[in-house]
């Protein structure tokens, strides 16, 4: 219940107000993204992947956002498909595994910058950071200088099955559900026939959500298919640029015996650093950011 506890807590607590500047990309299949900026212009660029639903509002965004800029960053923070408050104009949205995005998003950054970035995920964005990570191998250090993952869902098809049982489904399946099947249900009004209508409405669980619209939406087979593939634990091997992966032990979406599984084989420039406590993304007050400052200026 502690892990329930930190992570309903960290999200009710008010954010700081901080101020953001907003800059509209063009993606290159003709769609858009929004990035939102806190802090000078010049400043070394710390790139921030929201998770699952979430934006530059989300509690953890807001809290980086005005600790960062502090210690000398300027934090830039991407938003998936979708996510920025205005529909997106492709049939598509964004997943755990959109390594795609990630890809032309950090090489955009990094042309810009000159140098290599300063790099961070939270959860469903630290999953899908991990994954290119690991899918570039070698590559992904001409781009990133250093990395940290956050209450990222090492194994997503135990992170899916743990979200739809019990407790976790009554809190945080419920509130994901709430608005992504109005988006995607808003979408089918634009794109007549990209699935069943009934079926998303009627869908209950991660799984059904995940196997009508995410799944299919994304050129996967289906919600075994995507779960599977998306999974950024048995990328950790294949990382080469040094990688915080911060996840705590009590965290309610993916259970300990999965986490200590799927964090066994990391490569060695992999920092795991697995707290007892925490929740998701629940780590108590500027800990995290504290945390990230003293990673990503060793």
């Amino acid at each position: 219940m502690i892990g329930h506890l930190q992570t309903i807590v960290a999200a009710l607590l008010p954010p700081p107000r901080v101020s953001l500047q907003r800059s509209r990309w063009e993606t290159p299949d003709g769609d858009f993204i929004d990035v939102d900026f806190a802090g000078e212009p010049g400043a070394p660029t710390l790139v921030l992947f929201h998770g699952l639903e979430g934006s530059s509002n989300s509690h953890y965004a807001r809290r980086l956002a005005g600790a960062l800029p502090l210690a000398g960053w300027r934090v830039a923070i991407p938003h998936w498909r979708g996510c920025s408050g205005e529909p997106n104009r492709k049939p598509r949205a964004y997943h755990s595994g959109d390594t795609a995005e990630v890809d032309w998003i950090l090489k955009r950054f990094r042309e810009q910058a000159g140098i290599p970035l300063d790099v961070a995920g939270v959860s469903l964005g630290g999953n899908a950071l991990l994954k290119w990570l690991g899918e570039r191998s070698d590559a992904a250090t001409e781009i990133v200088r250093r990395a940290a993952a956050i209450s990222a869902p090492l194994d997503l098809p135990v992170c899916g099955v743990a979200l739809d049982r019990g407790l976790n489904r009554l809190l945080y399946t419920r509130m994901f559900l709430s608005t992504l099947k109005p988006k995607s249900l808003a979408q089918l009004e634009r794109f007549p026939a990209l699935f069943e209508h009934a079926k998303v409405r009627r869908a209950t669980t991660f799984r059904e959500f995940d196997d009508l619209y995410t799944a299919p939406m994304h050129g996967f087979r289906g919600v075994d298919h995507y779960w599977g593939e998306a999974a950024s634990g048995p990328w950790l091997e294949h990382i080469r640029v040094p990688t915080l992966v911060l996840n705590a032990r009590n965290d309610p979406f993916l259970p300990e015996a999965a986490l200590l599984a799927a964090s066994r084989k990391a490569a060695p420039c992999v920092t795991l650093e697995l707290p007892r406590l925490g929740g998701h993304v629940g780590f108590r007050g500027r800990w995290l950011a504290n945390r990230l400052i003293d990673f990503f200026r060793a």
